[in-house]
């Protein structure tokens, strides 16, 4: 099968055209979810050849859709009731999907979502201690989110171990502009950094990740700060950014080494909050087998992956210095004699999604 993948991101529309396990062609394009362009997207279509499926990538799927779905006009209505869950994220997958279905009317989409992965969360790490009449009447639940590339990740790093990936205890680190870490047991998704939206769990470029409720009601109360300055804050003007005038982790590291102090601080605060959720889900599987990073960051960032791990060797986890600062995926960088493995993975949510679109229409 021919699968035309579509991946609506913050700053860019990517187009791929998957066969099997095969990528024949890829393509990008700026896009701020504003206007789509539609010249992109033709050029590309009439470049790949034939298409059997459209495959696209779906922030949140809310509590119905919990594996890929076939679109039709009933799911997008969904879909689109879905906006408030994820403001920033949903209107672009779908202004994405709806200028594509314009150019290929007559084929076969499905919907493939990230937070479906971790729809397997037991009601211990899900919950929020919320009023049961709020969680009776809202979705007021941890969704999690990148659960495409956690689950390709997971999947690859199995392969690449040699066993099977429900023998395993993973963390997966998936480390780019937006960042979050996945406890996987099991093969399943047991325990994720992200939640209700995308905005909890890690620093990350623009976004604050956790911080105290009762913060945001001091500057509602105190401050006169309404939700809307509140919510444009958190997600654009916080983490890196809002600690070091920057969202490169890159310069921040740079900066860092020549003595900046507000650059001391967003690299210290990033690798605190990275460690101690990397930990926190060792501790909700017991333990630790494997360990990756995935995502721009994860990838492309020895400095981040060593400095990681550093604050890691309690639970085992060591990386060599060279294997590291050579490293290109998908490859081991373990310390020798280390009991965690570490692995570096590329990110691929090109190649999950084709096949949940091919398990879809099966």
């Amino acid at each position: 099968m021919r699968v035309l993948v579509v991946n609506a991101g913050s700053s860019s529309l990517k187009l791929a055209v998957v066969e099997g396990a095969q990528l024949v062609a890829a393509e990008s394009s700026p896009f701020d979810g504003a206007q789509v362009d539609g010249g992109f997207i033709r050029d590309v279509i009439a470049s790949a050849g034939r298409i059997d499926a459209v495959g696209h990538r779906v922030v949140h799927g809310g509590t119905e859709f919990l594996t890929a779905t076939r679109i039709d006009d009933g799911v997008r209505r969904k879909l689109g009731a879905l906006i408030d869950l994820a403001p920033l994220h949903q209107p672009k997958s779908l202004a994405a999907l709806d200028a594509v279905t314009d150019e290929l009317p007559g084929t076969l989409a499905v919907a493939c979502f990230d937070t479906a992965f971790h729809a397997t969360i037991p009601d211990e790490a899900s919950t929020y201690a919320l009023p049961v009449e709020w969680r009776r009447r809202w979705p007021l639940r941890r969704f999690g989110f990148h659960g495409l590339s956690h689950a390709y990740a997971s999947r690859r790093v199995a392969e690449l171990v040699g066993k099977p990936s429900h023998e395993l205890r993973i963390v997966s680190c998936h480390l780019g502009a937006g960042a979050s870490v996945t406890a996987i047991g099991g093969g399943r998704s047991v325990d994720t950094s992200m939640g209700f939206t995308p905005l909890e769990g890690l620093v990350m470029a623009t976004r604050s990740g956790s911080i105290d409720p009762g913060l945001l009601l001091w500057l509602q109360e105190h401050a006169g700060m309404p939700s809307g300055e509140l919510a444009q804050t958190l997600e654009t003007r916080s983490g890196l950014r809002g600690l070091a005038g920057t969202a490169d982790l890159k310069e921040v590291f740079d900066r860092e080494q020549g003595g900046d102090p507000d650059a001391v601080l967003a690299a210290g605060v990033y690798l605190h909050r990275l460690r101690a959720v990397i930990a926190a889900m060792a501790s909700s599987m017991n333990g630790l087998d494997v360990l990756l990073f995935t995502g721009g960051a994860g990838e492309k960032s020895s400095p981040l992956r060593s400095r990681a791990c550093e604050g890691l060797a309690f639970l085992g986890v060591t990386v060599d210095r060279t294997l590291n600062d050579a490293a290109d995926p998908d490859c081991e960088i373990t310390q020798h004699g280390a009991r965690v493995r570490t692995f570096v993975i590329e990110a691929r949510e090109d190649l999950q999604i084709a096949g949940e679109v091919a398990a879809a229409l099966a």
